[in-house]
């Protein structure tokens, strides 16, 4: 079973709000979550071509920094990512696997031209790291429009679901092990 989840904050992403992204995904995880500053040289993840970061090559180099060989890790930074077959990700993880990988350049509202919102990219935030990590307990995207493992194409889907899993989910978490069965 899981240890721990080691949630990365990438070279000197440091936001104020950190605390709060660990300890409310660790509620809903239901398992540790600690925050860890990590150094990573993102530049050699660049594509000038897209002028964005290739997510799948920052989580192969991320998985490198894992604190044990049961924990998970998370990466948290604020690079504008893709992987290959789309034009942005919000996110990425290896599914049933140990590492995932989130980004809050498009859950600012400033990138769409709207006016900062910190308490509505916190929120967005835990969700997109609490889905990622869902990937790497080996969930797949779920019909239910408000189970935090919706897909979300566009930040107002983020916005749509909420930070939990829906009870298929849940269920789904327990029977891999990873959650403890409620006891009546």
């Amino acid at each position: 079973m899981t240890s721990r989840i080691d949630l990365c904050f990438i070279n000197g992403y440091a936001p104020s709000w950190a605390g709060r992204v660990a300890e409310e995904s660790a509620r809903v995880l239901g398992r540790p979550v600690v925050s860890v500053d990590l150094e990573m040289d993102l530049p050699r993840y660049y594509s000038a071509d897209r002028g964005q970061y290739n997510a799948t090559l920052i989580l192969a180099g991320l998985l490198r920094f894992r604190s044990d060989p049961h924990s998970k890790i998370v990466g948290i930074t604020r690079v504008d990512l893709f992987i290959p077959v789309l034009t942005f990700v919000f996110g990425q993880a290896q599914l049933d696997g140990p590492g995932s990988l989130v980004s809050t350049h498009r859950l600012r509202n400033e990138y769409y031209g709207l006016p900062k919102d910190h308490e509505r990219l916190v929120d967005r935030t835990i969700k997109e790291v609490v889905h990622e990590v869902g990937h790497s307990f080996g969930l797949v995207h779920c019909q239910d429009y408000n189970c935090v493992m919706h897909a979300a194409t566009y930040v107002e889907d983020v916005d749509l679901k909420s930070a939990s899993f829906c009870p298929s989910c849940e269920s789904l978490l327990q029977e891999n092990g990873m959650r403890p069965r409620a006891t009546a």
